[in-house]
């Protein structure tokens, strides 16, 4: 299994995803409205998916993207 961080916005389907590997995903779960994870054979998140994303949040810009480490 390899470590990725793979984030994808469909602005057709106004849908953001998140990947954090590549292992298989065995199960997905809706755990709030249009809130989706994505669990791997060990039961560990490695997907989320948000529906509706332009609603969540009104000043969502992902052209400008900042990942903080610490």
């Amino acid at each position: 299994m390899t470590r990725v961080l793979n984030l994808k916005h469909d602005t057709n389907a106004d849908v953001l995803y998140l990947r954090l590997d590549d292992s298989r995903i065995i199960e997905s779960e809706e755990v709030s409205p249009g809130v989706i994870l994505d669990y791997n054979e060990s039961n560990e998140v490695v997907g989320i998916e948000m529906h509706y994303i332009s609603k969540r949040s009104s000043k969502l810009d992902l052209s400008d993207i900042e990942i903080e480490s610490v």
